[in-house]
């Protein structure tokens, strides 16, 4: 008990002192021992590093997990030594909703079948964000933390050590400059000897770690390589999954539009050119009577029949002619036909032997062939 009472007595005067030097700095009276220019850059350095760290950490959290709820929900399974309990995406939960949607709505209609495929789809992007989250959080967040929660811990001790050790050389090197009686000086000399000592010493294990830095930035650019490796891993599978998934229903698209959806001409979307029916025309246009078809035209070539047209061999006829407004955007699939823009009027005719989901158009000096579901004819 003694001993320890000498002990605490001890570190109090120590305390005292350092509080003192410290007190005195500030105010302007009494010396600092100052670190070499070397040493004042690795302290910034590794002070730059841990912010910038920080910073990137927590908002590499928040774009893996924008929820702050279920951030520090992970947060606190991870201080509780506990596994985090795993969590459906958000991908998945609406594939979940659109799948339920089109049992209800019946699952061979067109928009049941639809909300299925598109259910799919979205459960395997929610497991792909799943997988990517899990993978960044290994090879990008994981050495983060490990800096901050270690090697970072670590400076930040050391660098303590070394400011009581430099508080207490300055507080030695003030009480050398009072003593007045050789005894004193002696007992000073001796006691900054030792202080001196074990600055050097601290300086020098606070140095290596700071160096130590540099290997930290290696470390962390390997891991960049590797969060950026599985980002674009995630985001290619997202695109061909978004890729297969428009394939799916641009081949099912036609037997959706033949169905309850076709026949409003205020729609949105334009229906397909070539693969629609003559009963999506009929449907489209309920209210204007079909084009006359010429029944001779002189200068028609005969392949015209045959599917072929040459824009530059056709000839409007003398009567038959229409004006029409353009609904939608077209871009023309080859030379013989026409490129349409919305709401631009054209003149359209029918050729004997045409395809009746087609007619020629004109505008201008330009010729060619135009679907009929992308027209409003006018009387």
């Amino acid at each position: 008990m003694d001993f320890n009472v000498k002990k605490l007595a001890s570190d109090a005067g120590v305390f005292f002192s350092r509080a003192m030097q410290f007190t005195e700095e500030k105010l302007g009276q009494a010396e600092k021992t100052e670190l070499d220019a070397h040493f004042e850059n690795l302290l910034a350095r590794a002070d730059c590093t841990k912010n910038w760290t920080e910073k990137i950490l927590r908002q590499t959290e928040v774009l893996l997990q924008p929820n702050p709820s279920a951030r520090v929900e992970e947060f606190l399974y991870e201080k509780l030594d506990r596994k985090v309990p795993s969590r459906v995406t958000n991908g998945e939960l609406l594939a979940q909703y659109m799948t339920e949607a089109a049992n209800d709505f019946g699952p061979g209609t067109p928009y049941g079948k639809t909300l299925i495929k598109v259910g799919e789809t979205q459960r395997r992007l929610g497991a792909a964000e799943r997988d990517f989250i899990h993978s960044a959080s290994i090879t990008f967040l994981t050495p983060l933390r490990n800096f901050l929660e270690g090697d970072w811990r670590t400076i930040a001790k050391e660098r303590r050590i070394l400011q009581n050790r430099r508080l207490d050389l300055d507080a030695c090197k003030a009480r050398l400059k009072k003593a007045k009686a050789a005894e004193a000086k002696a007992a000073a000399e001796h006691e900054l000897r030792l202080t001196q000592t074990e600055f050097d010493r601290q300086a020098e294990v606070t140095r290596l770690l700071l160096e130590g830095i540099s290997s930290t930035h290696v470390n962390h650019l390997r891991c960049l390589h590797e969060f950026v490796e599985s980002q674009t891993n995630y985001y290619a599978q997202c695109y061909q999954y978004m890729l297969d998934l428009q394939k799916q229903l641009g081949s099912s698209k036609g037997e959706i539009f033949s169905g309850t959806f076709v026949g409003n001409a205020d729609s949105t979307s334009p229906p397909p050119a070539a693969a629609s029916p003559p009963a999506v025309a009929a449907a489209t246009l309920p209210a204007v009577p079909t084009i006359p078809v010429v029944p001779t035209i002189v200068g028609v070539p005969s392949t015209v029949a045959e599917g072929v047209l040459n824009p530059n061999e056709v000839k409007p006829p003398a009567s038959g002619t229409r004006k029409a407004r353009v609904l939608y955007d077209y871009e023309a699939a080859d030379s013989t036909e026409l490129a349409l823009l919305a709401d631009e009027m054209i003149t359209v005719y029918s050729l004997p032997g045409m395809d009746p989901d087609w007619l020629i158009g004109e505008r201008g000096n330009q010729k060619g062939k135009v679907p009929v579901t992308y027209l409003e004819l006018l009387s």
